[in-house]
């Protein structure tokens, strides 16, 4: 199977555009955005501006992914259509450095703001079709070992870019550079350059899927509704559907957020990539060991301790006090993160009727990629209206308490027909 190139391609371009989530969007962006671009903003109302670009980009995705998933089957361009978002992301990207837009950017966060939303855009919207080009890459065999090549590239190498980046701040003389926020900027071309060039295996070895059987039959409009109506008539779909929506939208906006909490309770920005780096490394293989744990005592049963441990991280997010506290956090964030991401997945494809799982799946696919709407812009509002930064972590307890209710109504499939 690793001997594919076809396989081998596909799989590097997680490796290239995990950089995007580490260093951008996870890193680096929220501390330059709140302490460099909007430094005149008081805290509470950066963090409220930096929510709504979050949750404006999900929402965006929300709408389109569906739309452009039923074009790039029906007009045979899934891998045209991820290279041109996967450019689009990458472009904007190295526009956030000042080396490429020049002084005029500096204070002028909305200019700043704006690209970093496209470039969210392009990165999720990437994705529907990175994911839609697994199902005809692999046999039915081997999808979970594809995947989890995946998976495992794109722990890996979103470590070592941001192990990198982060070493690269601390030490910006080896840049030219005296001042450490420099190498921070000049991290973002490094993760455009990364992102680009990483993603050439897939460009030039990925073969893309064979063109739907009688697609001019039906408009991109037709086929996204009969997908959605497919998906959504059944009662257990729908509701692990909805449910994975809410709580997911809590697990990636504690990614995106943690950081610019992290700074708003005064912590060192140097400490707080400390702990993505924690949660980076630990999470690789603590998402191998959660499969296993899974595989003993229900892949439900394993989704749900995994959202209670989200839920106890928002009550101990609330009432941290230390950088100690904030590692503890990290830790516990790397155990479940991967594990309720591959178990989820698991879950779903034990309800996907056969012959209808590309369909489902690009369902699945647009909620899971365009989670993170509700939560930043729940924290960013909280954080705006309360002017209290501990209450906004602590409303994610919502998400994670409502995802697990809907969930626990969802039967358990009887058999994997995936």
């Amino acid at each position: 199977m690793y001997k594919n190139k076809s396989v081998i391609g596909w799989a590097f371009y997680d490796w290239a555009n995990s950089v995007f989530v580490t260093v951008v969007i996870a890193g680096f962006f929220p501390i330059v955005f709140k302490s460099y671009w909007a430094s005149e903003l008081p805290s509470s109302e950066s963090t409220f501006w930096l929510g709504l670009g979050n949750a404006l980009a999900s929402l965006v995705v929300v709408i389109i992914a569906p739309l452009l998933g039923a074009a790039g089957d029906k007009y045979h361009l899934r891998k045209p259509m991820l290279l041109g978002l996967m450019l689009i992301g990458v472009i904007t990207t190295a526009a956030l450095s000042q080396s490429v837009l020049g002084e005029s950017i500096l204070g002028h966060w909305q200019t700043v703001l704006a690209l970093y939303v496209v470039a969210s855009i392009g990165f999720m919207a990437a994705n529907v079709f990175y994911d839609a080009l697994l199902v005809p890459l692999s046999a039915t065999a081997q999808v979970d070992k594809v995947s989890g090549l995946g998976y495992g590239l794109g722990y890996l190498g979103g470590g070592i870019a941001l192990a990198i980046c982060v070493y690269l701040s601390q030490q910006p003389q080896l840049l030219g550079y005296t001042d450490s926020i420099d190498a921070v900027l000049f991290c973002f071309i490094l993760v455009a350059v990364w992102w680009f060039i990483f993603s050439l295996p897939l460009a030039i070895w990925t073969k893309d899927g064979p063109r739907l059987q009688n697609a001019e039959n039906s408009s991109v409009f037709a086929t996204t509704l009969r997908a959605f109506k497919m998906a959504f008539s059944n009662r257990d779909v729908r509701l692990f559907l909805i449910a994975y929506w809410i709580y997911i939208d809590g697990v990636d906006t504690i990614i995106r957020m943690a950081v610019d909490y992290g700074m708003a309770l005064g912590f060192d920005s140097n400490d707080l990539i400390i702990a993505l780096l924690i949660t980076q490394f630990v999470g690789f293989p603590a998402a191998i060991v959660y499969g296993y744990i899974g595989a003993k005592v229900g892949v439900k049963a394993s989704i749900m301790a995994g959202i209670g441990v989200y839920a106890l991280i928002t009550l101990l997010g609330y009432s941290m006090t230390t950088v100690a506290d904030f590692y503890t956090l990290a830790v516990l964030i790397g155990l479940v993160q991967g594990g309720v991401q591959a178990m989820s997945r698991s879950f779903y494809a034990r309800m996907v009727p056969p012959d209808k799982s590309a369909e489902y799946f690009g369902i699945y696919n647009m909620l899971g990629k365009s989670a993170a709407i509700i939560g930043p812009l729940l924290m960013g509002l909280v954080a705006l209206i309360t002017d209290n930064h501990r209450y906004s972590i602590l409303s994610l307890l919502v998400l994670f308490v409502l995802g697990a209710l809907l969930l626990s109504r969802v039967r358990n499939p009887q058999q994997n027909t995936a």
